[in-house]
This record gives C-alpha cells, sequence and structure tokens, in this order.
C-alpha cells in the first residue's frame, strides 16, 4: 500500500516558490489500476516520481508497505524501489549500446544476480512479451512498441507491487500504443496495482480509479478498483 499524508513538493524557479503538490493525501491499494489527469503543469508526474521515490517531498508523510519511507537515505530508497516498484516512460530510457536482453538484465545485475539467473529470468520475460526473436538487437534495431516492450520487461523483471507508468503510449501510434496498454493491463490483471500518468481521456478512462490534479490538488478522485 501506498500512502501519502500531507505530501507538499516545492521548487524554486526564478526567485519564486512553485508549489507543484500542495498538501496531497492519498492512498493506493494493492492491485488498484489508477489513472493520473490533469493539465500540464498541475503535478501529475511529480506526484508519480514522490510515490516511485524518485522526488522527495518537501513535508509530509509517505508510507510504503506500511514503512514511513519519508526519511529515508539515497541508498535505501534505492532499495525499495528496488523491492517494490517498476517504472515505464514516454522516452523508453534503454541503454543504447545494450541489446534487449542486456537491458532487461540491467536490474538484476545491479541487484547482484548471477549471471545464468538474470539471463534465464530475462528470457522468459522478454518471450512473454513476444518479443524471443528480438532479444540480441539493441534499441535502435527495434521499433517504438518493441522498445517500449523491452522497458516494461525492464519494470517488471524484479516483480514488483506497483507499476508506475509516466505518458507510455505518448511516444507511439496508436496501434503500437493499444498494444501497450494490453500488456500493461494484463500485468495489472495479475495483481499488480497500476498508475498511469497521462493527457488522453481514452487512456485515463480505461483505468478503474480515475484522479485529476489541478495547481498540486487532487480535485477530484472518482471509482474504485473492484477487480
Amino acid at each position: 500500500m501506498m500512502e501519502l499524508r500531507g505530501i507538499c513538493r516545492e521548487y524554486e524557479v526564478g526567485g519564486e516558490t512553485v508549489h507543484a503538490l500542495d498538501n496531497v493525501d492519498l492512498t493506493i491499494r494493492p492491485g488498484e489500476y489508477v489513472s493520473i489527469m490533469g493539465p500540464s503543469g498541475s503535478g501529475k508526474s511529480t506526484l508519480l516520481n514522490v510515490l516511485g521515490l524518485l522526488d522527495r517531498p518537501t513535508a509530509g508523510s509517505y508510507a510504503l508497505q506500511g514503512e514511513d519511507v519519508s526519511k529515508l537515505d539515497d541508498d535505501a530508497l534505492a532499495a525499495k524501489r528496488q523491492k517494490h516498484i517498476g517504472f515505464i516512460f514516454q522516452f523508453f530510457h534503454l541503454i543504447p549500446r545494450l541489446t534487449a536482453l542486456e537491458n532487461v538484465e540491467l536490474p538484476l545485475v545491479l541487484a547482484g544476480a548471477a549471471p545464468r539467473e538474470r539471463r534465464e529470468r530475462a528470457t522468459q520475460v522478454l518471450e512473454s512479451l513476444g518479443l524471443g526473436p528480438r532479444m540480441h538487437h539493441r534499441p535502435d534495431q527495434l521499433s517504438g512498441g518493441e522498445r517500449q516492450r523491452v522497458a516494461i520487461g525492464r519494470a517488471i523483471i524484479m516483480q514488483p507491487s506497483f507499476l508506475l507508468a509516466d505518458e507510455p503510449t505518448g511516444n507511439l501510434d496508436s496501434k503500437s500504443g493499444g498494444e501497450i496498454m494490453q500488456i500493461v493491463e494484463d500485468l495489472h490483471h495479475k495483481g499488480i496495482a497500476l498508475l498511469i500518468v497521462t493527457h488522453d481521456p481514452l487512456i485515463g478512462g480505461r483505468a478503474h480509479r480515475h484522479l485529476t490534479l489541478r495547481d498540486g490538488k487532487i480535485v477530484k478522485d472518482e471509482g474504485s478498483d473492484t477487480a
């Protein structure tokens, strides 16, 4: 479970304080499917980054799986991310010189897994994503949809409880975007909590719970996951 209480995130821009998140209270339960929407600058990506332990709040408390992570140091936060959270980004963030297989293996390398174990697990993940024949290709040899599937493989290789996606279809054509949504929704049906930041109301509407942000505040919280 993710529990935010009184979360604020402030930035100094041009001598002025910007309230990216303003006293946010939010609970994400295991297995939920949540969309996060709102205009540009509303705080959507900042909220996702705080939930994903990529950014620290200025004030407030954050409990992840029952543990207050607000005051953990960088190494401890990295360990929590590795154990609990997977990320998918709009621009893939794959390492160009590595093959698809090596990109997916990377979290296991960082976790100290043995070479044989990580190769077997990464192979299984890529085959499950329909990329068996492409696993030895580098990102520049793959289509946009294939690159995003590699990114998904990297995100789930550690079997996270939460999958956070920031505009996961924003850099894809409609056909590839639909395929990616089917993949992440299949993962949700297997028990992963899925949180998606999107500008697309069609994508956002597929979720069971809909958060709307404006000026750093949650102004709407509609629906709940009953799946």
